[in-house]
């Protein structure tokens, strides 16, 4: 769906149609002084065809460890063990 928008409604709600734009492949063109002035789109085409109920076949269909696999386990602990440590988390307050 192609929608004229101001270039100041652009700017308020601009993480709003960036989600638009991914998830439903809208596109939008931004007017500023009267006249279009930039297109915002998709820079891949959206996927419609996969949604969230294809998410149980898609974790289905990951292969499976069993408890003979230790060397996944082995592999994980040790690049635990070499990352750098995180910064404190700031709280809120």
């Amino acid at each position: 769906m192609q929608t004229a928008i101001s270039s100041t409604e652009a700017v308020r709600n601009f993480s709003e149609l960036l989600n638009n734009i991914k998830y439903r492949g809208d596109r939008y063109t931004v007017i500023r002084g009267g006249k279009a002035t930039a297109t915002l789109g998709p820079a891949e085409p959206a996927r419609p065809d996969t949604v969230m109920a294809d998410l149980r076949e898609i974790v289905r269909a990951l292969p499976k460890l069993d408890s003979t696999d230790k060397g996944f386990e082995d592999d994980v602990r040790e690049l635990a063990q070499t990352q750098p440590p995180m910064q404190k988390a700031a709280t809120w307050e």
